[in-house]
């Protein structure tokens, strides 16, 4: 698994090509599901401290008010930034690798060559169930392997995970 850092150059090219944007890649983005999920659990761990302000702020009064509004610009900014960061995931299959695109600030790309997987997981969750989304985790021989793909229709989940396994199976064949 290769992971290229933001602000380098696409290898061998000596361009200063977005090495975000490879040519003749296409990228399939995630599901939208995967917003509404992220958003029910960001509103969900912001209702309790800004219960907690606003309760605070009837007893006590004054700057005590700050909390919950300080609640509540964090709430409005990560109900703008979460539908941006979803949008800017996505993942695309080439002839010998999958790559993950993700990331608006700090981007990244993995490229997981399907010859060094060695197995893969579909997960969702209740949470994930309802919004009609799954992860797909990539395992590989490196420890620190972060490839996932989170939100994907579970269909195509399970053809992801089956499509790759095929793949993996047939270049392992070839060691």
């Amino acid at each position: 698994m290769t992971t290229i850092p933001a602000g380098t150059t696409a290898a061998g090219t000596g361009s200063t090509a977005s090495p975000f944007e490879p040519r003749d890649v296409v990228f399939n983005p995630v599901s939208t599901g995967l917003i509404k999920a992220r958003l029910i659990v960001t509103g969900v761990w912001l209702a309790l401290p800004l219960v907690a302000g606003v309760v605070l702020g009837v007893i006590f009064g004054g700057w005590v008010w700050a909390a919950p509004v300080a609640v509540l610009a964090l709430a409005a900014w990560l109900f703008w930034l979460i539908p941006r960061q979803v949008r800017a995931m996505g993942y695309a299959e080439s002839a010998d690798d999958l790559l993950i695109r993700k990331g608006i600030l700090y981007r990244s790309l993995t490229v997981v060559p399907y010859g060094r997987m060695q197995f893969v997981d579909v997960k969702a969750g209740p949470l994930d169930r309802a919004c009609g989304v799954a992860e797909v985790q990539l395992h590989t021989a490196s420890a620190q392997t972060d490839a996932k793909i989170e939100g994907l229709p579970p269909a195509e989940a399970a053809r992801l995970r089956d499509r790759l396994t095929a793949r993996g199976e047939a270049r392992l064949a070839g060691l």
